[in-house]
């Protein structure tokens, strides 16, 4: 497992830090630290026994790339609750911003390559992997001071999606560029899905209290009753709303359909009316 050469000027990492399926020659189970920078030009691991996986062996490990002449990043990003607590602190040591996001796809994508590499190393424990697999909590209900008075299903072609929201003055726009549909390969034709909520007066306490919970994607669960679900945060998951009414169900089945066509990317709107002249919150997700 050779690391990349690395490159100069990177102000973004994506990193991991957790047990592998891995023992020493102690038999006691290996931590790995895996980096990568956002355009897979760079990438360094290194293994840790458990006993030292800690803060001090991680400032040591990114002080190591320093002397050997790498720039440390602006921010690392970090999807893995158990180690994003560790990565923080090691992260404050050396004046790096330690940011929580699923959004990690090259970490992720070599991720998925490691596991497949370990079956054939010597130390292999042979229990069971998933690289990518983290602890999925039941759903909350959202809270109740915090609900609107109607929601409903709609779309968008994606080739108005942007410039609909973009320049609009909405107090809380969350528009990654990298979720934009034509960074996406989408066609301009395609329907990009969202959730509207029309929230009254609340609508601005619903979308500062979305914008603290870092809002990932709404799914549709099907069940007695059906919900829609908010993935939220690194591993948070919310029951935005439960509907039994038949006509519901169909779209929210439609709404996952054009999820599939739009490879995962909806948005979601809060609303005080719908006037469509003013918008509290506004926010494009991706499904993984």
């Amino acid at each position: 497992m050779p690391d990349i050469p690395y490159p100069v000027n990177m102000t973004i990492w994506e990193v991991d830090f957790y047990r592998r399926p891995l023992r020493d020659e102690n038999g006691e189970p290996l931590w790995e630290l895996l980096i990568c920078d956002t355009a897979d030009s760079f990438r360094h691991n290194a293994f840790c026994p458990q006993a030292q996986a800690g803060r001090e062996w991680l400032v040591t490990r990114l002080e190591d790339l320093v002397v050997s002449g790498l720039a440390l990043p602006e921010t690392i990003r970090v999807f893995r609750p158990q180690a994003f607590n560790l990565l923080q602190a090691a992260c404050m040591v050396l004046g790096i911003t330690a940011e929580p996001t699923r959004h990690t796809p090259i970490l992720k994508r070599w991720l998925e390559e490691h596991a497949r590499e370990y079956p054939a190393l010597p130390n292999y424990t042979g229990e069971p992997y998933h690289p990518l697999a983290l602890e999925q909590p039941p759903p909350v209900p959202l809270p109740e001071k915090l609900w609107g008075d109607r929601w409903g299903f709609t779309h968008l072609p994606a080739a108005d999606l942007v410039e609909a929201f973009r320049d609009r003055p909405i107090p809380i726009l969350v528009m990654p560029e990298f979720l934009f549909p034509i960074n996406l390969n989408l066609a301009s034709t395609v329907p990009i899905p969202g959730v509207v909520i029309t929230a009254g007066r609340r609508s601005m306490s619903l979308a500062r209290w979305l914008q603290e919970a870092r809002p990932v994607s709404l799914n549709y669960i099907a069940g007695a009753p059906d919900g829609l679900i908010l993935e939220a945060g690194l591993s948070d998951r919310w029951v935005v709303v439960t509907f039994a009414d038949a006509a519901v169900r169909a779209s929210a089945q439609t709404f996952e359909s054009r999820k599939q066509q739009s490879h995962g990317l909806h948005f979601l709107l809060v609303q005080p009316d719908d006037s469509g002249m003013t918008y509290s919150g506004f926010w494009l997700l991706k499904q993984d």
